[in-house]
């Protein structure tokens, strides 16, 4: 990767961040705790990338005096989950954006040519130019979903786009930044490389499947 692609790679190394990683990575960390960790994790997550959102300056009354404050501004908020994985850090995303609106993406891999199939999509035909638009999905692989989603809500008019992933691929971080330079990406961590079948080494496995419990016995 170039440096001006590392510049827009975002990589969070809190000390409570790479333990919940670690616990998330183990193969025989159970279904529960692994949901657990993802949510955490995603929380962490959404702090960094909502770190430039603008507030504006409010008088509230206390129970002793008025006091001077910030709160968000109107601009919308808007967060999408790539089903069916991003569904995992979406309870992270409604308990700190309560007010965003949400909008589902449904893609998937096809496992031959690794290229995303798009089976749900339900966007307005134009958005506001000023939305931020934080797009959720635990793994960065080959970057098709990651692209795919960032193309159907520029299509729509939104310009401030973040991508959230708990870990990325290099090739998938080329991948996005090659088609959307402009849209940052926030993870967790930055693993070593795809394997033949396009999942991440060392990675961990199928997200989704070890978020909701459908993994093969």
């Amino acid at each position: 990767m170039t440096q001006a692609t590392l510049s827009k790679v975002v990589q969070l190394d809190h000390p409570l961040v790479l333990h919940a990683l670690a616990e998330m990575r183990h193969k025989d960390t159970p279904t529960p705790r692994f949901r657990a960790r993802v949510r955490e994790l995603a929380k962490f997550l959404i702090y960094e990338a909502t770190r430039d959102l603008q507030t504006e300056a409010i008088t509230i009354p206390t129970p002793m005096a008025n006091a001077e404050c910030r709160t968000l501004g109107d601009r919308p908020l808007i967060v999408a989950p790539i089903l069916r994985a991003g569904l995992a850090m979406m309870e992270s995303a409604s308990e700190l954006l309560p007010e965003a609106q949400v909008r589902h993406i449904g893609l998937y891999r096809d496992e031959e040519t690794l290229k995303p199939v798009e089976y749900y999509l339900k966007l307005p035909d134009q958005l506001r130019e000023d939305a931020t638009v934080l797009i959720l999905d635990p793994m960065l692989a080959t970057g098709g979903s990651a692209t795919a989603t960032i193309d159907a809500f520029k299509k729509r008019g939104a310009r401030n786009i973040k991508f959230l992933c708990l870990i990325a691929a290099p090739e998938g971080i080329k991948n996005v930044h090659t088609h959307h330079p402009d849209v940052p990406i926030f993870t967790v961590s930055v693993d070593s490389h795809l394997n033949e079948i396009g999942y991440i080494v060392p990675g961990l496995g199928d997200a989704g499947d070890r978020a909701f419990g459908t993994v093969n016995p």
